[in-house]
């Protein structure tokens, strides 16, 4: 498999990451059907050329499962880089006890790479760079050699995330950054220019489900698969580094490895008639596209306007209904019984869902393209809502 330069860390890594949040158990799957499950997809991940194992404190059995196949010899420790993640904590003993405690859930002393998990707010940053906080037990575990290098991952605003980065404290970050949502560009381009490491979360997935694209999205990729056209998108700019990949069985690694073992240089002609198909069928909206400038923004209800208007726009465009409930579903929304605020993902998917917009017009004026944004916001409600939603993760 390709590798990368991972920036200043200097970690060569596999352009795949296998990112092992989904080998818990899954439904009434019994504990051993799961270990034999998560040993195997540990095993194909190495075998097909994966050398970086990412994981977190808060994903259920997977560091533990990581630390049996260590233990069991499936997989073996100078096969892969690891990336472990914890949450921000009040103070640096608390953090370097969760660290403690990783460690030994999977059984190593030294991890190549320790994430914060979630600098999604400027409080949360404050938090984490203060004294006696996150990032100084980070560097004191840096100093006794049990970790190498100190990242951070990210579901923020971009404005967050490019306050993250001015720090200077960090040597490589994890973002959201697709094809479908490229809003997070400036902190990309931010942290080459610190030669940082730069990591994809869940292309696959949050990226837009595409494990199981509608047939319209298929057809206008065709005659390559969504899968394949996004990291294409992402794997011809340099300064994306590896792609973070979800496996839950071995087969679910099919699917990405053409792709990935293919030398990444310009797209080719015919690839980019695809990029300018989509777009094409994105244009194709008129005079209800958004252009998710975010200028819409604050509302005050909370309301996530242009993420809402996003996911419209994708399941205009591209029949991507089933991925736009995915997501709406974990904005917070009303209590049937009540009418008031419950559930949502707090900081890693902030805002209220379009039921809560009062037709105010506190945004219009701020709309380059006029939008009648109370209309939209009612029709992707009643497009969107359904059954409520969740995180996998809840941290």
């Amino acid at each position: 498999m390709l590798k990368r330069r991972f920036g200043k860390t200097e970690m060569n890594l596999s352009v795949l990451t296998f990112g092992a949040m989904r080998i818990i158990p899954e439904g009434s799957e019994t504990q051993t059907q799961c270990t034999d499950r998560a040993f195997a997809t540990l095993r194909r991940a190495i075998d097909v050329g994966i050398n970086h194992i990412e994981t977190a404190r808060g994903y259920g059995q997977s560091e533990e499962l990581i630390g049996r196949a260590l233990k069991e010899g499936v997989i073996k420790r100078e096969e892969f880089y690891l990336t472990t993640k914890i949450g921000p904590t009040e103070t640096a003993e608390q953090f370097r006890t969760s660290l403690d405690d990783s460690m030994k859930r999977m059984g190593v002393d030294f991890v190549d790479n320790l994430d914060i998990h979630g600098i999604n707010t400027m409080e949360i940053i404050e938090l984490s760079t203060r004294k006696d906080g996150c990032v100084e037990a980070s560097q004191q575990a840096i100093s006794e050699g049990l970790v190498a290098h100190l990242g951070f991952s990210t579901h923020a605003p971009v404005e967050v995330i490019l306050a993250a980065l001015n720090t200077d404290l960090f040597s490589s970050i994890n973002l959201h950054y697709y094809f479908v949502n490229p809003r997070n560009k400036p902190a990309v381009d931010l942290a080459v220019s610190k030669d940082m490491g730069v990591f994809i979360i869940s292309p696959t997935d949050k990226g837009g489900q595409l494990f199981n694209p509608p047939p319209k999205l298929v057809e206008l990729c065709n005659p390559w698969t969504p899968i394949q056209m996004n990291q294409r998108w992402l794997l011809t700019q340099p300064q994306v580094h590896t792609l973070s990949l979800g496996c839950a069985k071995p087969s679910e690694f099919d699917a990405h490895l053409d792709m990935a073992n293919r030398e990444q240089g310009a797209l080719a002609p015919e690839e980019e008639a695809i990029f300018a198909t989509l777009a094409e069928a994105m244009r194709g909206m008129g005079s209800t596209y958004c252009s998710f400038c975010h200028a819409c923004l604050p509302c005050p209800e909370e309301v996530h306007i242009p993420e809402i208007l996003r996911f419209r726009n994708l399941a205009k465009a591209y029949d991507m209904l089933e991925f736009g409930k995915y997501r709406y579903k974990m904005l917070s929304h009303r209590d049937p019984a009540t009418g008031e605020r419950i559930g949502g993902a707090n900081h890693w998917f902030p805002g209220t869902d379009g039921s809560f917009c009062t037709d105010c017009g506190d945004c219009l004026p701020r709309c380059p393209l006029n939008l009648s944004i109370p209309q939209l916001l009612a029709e992707s409600h009643e497009m969107f809502s359904g059954e409520v939603g969740k995180r996998l993760w809840a941290e």
